[in-house]
């Protein structure tokens, strides 16, 4: 069952924060250092499923082999306390066939949410349905491979999905950012993007710089997302997993409703893990509704009282589960995450830059870590001569799809500058369908191509 907040949900702390932090600092999963083994001092593994003993026999779990392992480790020491969000290459072997932009995309999985949100007359009813939208990203987050990061101007694009048209793309490579805009008859959702982290030795923390809005389109209601944090656990020793323990904030910014929604940590043997609970708020900050469920499976709500208990005559109804996923997949991808990573969701005409056409991406697809390392470094070489090549010359990379602000946008993590949609890429959408010579997308033929100088040689002279 939900626990009553009783600060009223503030986005900047709270009691759910307090709990999530004290838990989070002091142990609240079972962990142990790796011992015995010289050059691993001090590194901790955890095992969700287990106990104190178990610490041990789970470090020498996980999908690294031991040359790999204690190669990565050599280079990755020094880094210890650092964010290191772009300060090393890292091996292709925790990658999975996907990059961030179209990560974000799978967000749109469980769109109808937002249509009935917008449907909706009651505005507390309103935060359950966006609330589990937002929490429906979870189940596939929990995925432990690594999405590339997009190169600069790389782009995605998906269409055939509840109507809705999706765009996506790397505005910036220093620090990385990304934006999307998503939108169909019923809401608009826009996202600027940004990743800080701290790295631990055997985990990262992962600070979730960014801000989103959300607009339904009938009473025209903004809707503003604060996340908590993610850490990835047993990067090195173990099998790799990731929880997010903390408070994630839904405000309406028309009328100062909210949802305030606690992860709870991991603990003992996986006690809590998954657990979501917390309560929609109106704008005098009394709890309406509250939220249950796990985020890899369902929510649940219940209209409850100005103390936080059920009201008398209701029940809890379920409002989201998790859709069905495919058996023994190889990297953990729903039925829609293949949806994302293939061209059945491609519009005609696709951008020579969206992400579907790396090689590096369509390598590792396939099964081949070798050319989809050798890949992976020739598009970053590439993209580090282009960087020369722009300070070189005075030039700066200007976005295609989406304008840089002057808006700064305060996060519990940092300062987030943020890049608005223009509005061209429906235009450019609206000119492509209207055209007698549609065509589509040879992807033998279709190079990846998300560069601002086409030929670096000639751009030199």
């Amino acid at each position: 069952m939900a626990q009553k907040q009783t600060s009223g949900g503030d986005g900047g702390g709270g009691f759910f924060t307090s709990i999530a932090w004290g838990l989070y600092n002091f142990g609240s999963v079972v962990s142990k250092s790796v011992n015995g083994l010289l050059g691993y001092e001090g590194l901790e593994v955890i095992n969700p499923e287990g106990g104190s003993g178990d610490a041990e026999s789970e470090a020498q779990k996980g999908r690294w082999k031991e040359e790999d392992r204690d190669n990565y480790w050599k280079m990755m020491q020094k880094y210890i306390g650092s964010d290191v969000t772009s300060m090393v290459t890292l091996p292709v072997l925790i990658f999975e066939p996907m990059t961030m932009l179209q990560r974000m995309a799978e967000l749109m999985e469980y769109s109808y949410l937002l249509d009935l949100a917008d449907q909706c007359n009651d505005p507390h009813m309103r935060l359950v349905y966006v609330a589990s939208w937002f929490i429906s990203l979870y189940y596939a987050y929990q995925r432990a491979w690594k999405p590339f990061n997009p190169i600069l101007g790389e782009t995605y694009e998906m269409i055939n999905h509840g109507g809705i048209t999706f765009i996506a793309e790397q505005v910036s490579h220093h620090p990385p950012m990304s934006a999307a805009h998503a939108e169909n008859d019923h809401f608009v959702y826009d996202i600027t993007s940004k990743v800080k982290t701290k790295f631990l030795g055997n985990s990262v923390e992962v600070y979730p710089l960014g801000r989103t809005r959300l607009t339904l389109k009938r009473d025209g209601v903004v809707l503003d997302l604060v996340p908590p944090l993610t850490k990835i656990n047993n990067l090195i020793f173990g099998r790799t997993w990731i929880d997010s323990p903390g408070e994630m904030v839904l405000t309406n910014l028309t009328t100062g409703d909210k949802v305030v929604l606690y992860f709870q940590p991991c603990g003992w043997f996986g006690a809590g893990r998954y657990e979501v609970d917390g309560y929609v708020y109106n704008g005098e900050e009394e709890p309406k509704i509250l939220m249950t469920g796990k985020w890899n499976e369902f929510m649940s709500f219940q209209p409850c009282d100005l103390e936080g208990e059920p009201l008398p005559g209701t029940k809890l109804e379920e409002v989201w589960r998790v859709a069905g996923a495919p058996e023994n997949d190889k990297f953990q991808y729903t039925h829609f995450g293949h949806k994302v990573n293939s061209f059945e969701t491609a519009p005609s005409k696709l951008l020579e830059s969206d992400s579907r056409l790396r090689p590096d991406r369509q390598a590792l697809e396939k099964g081949d870590l070798s050319k989809a390392a050798a890949e992976k470094s020739s598009l970053e070489e590439r993209q580090r001569a282009e960087k020369k090549m722009r300070e070189a010359k005075g030039d700066e990379h200007k976005p295609r799809w989406f304008d840089l602000s002057t808006e700064i946008s305060a996060t519990p993590w940092g300062d987030l500058e943020v890049y608005n949609y223009n509005g061209k890429y429906a235009q450019h959408r609206a000119a492509i369908d209207g055209s007698d010579n549609v065509g589509g997308v040879d992807i033998g033929s279709t190079a990846f191509n998300p560069w601002q100088y086409q030929d670096l040689a000639a751009a030199s002279e």
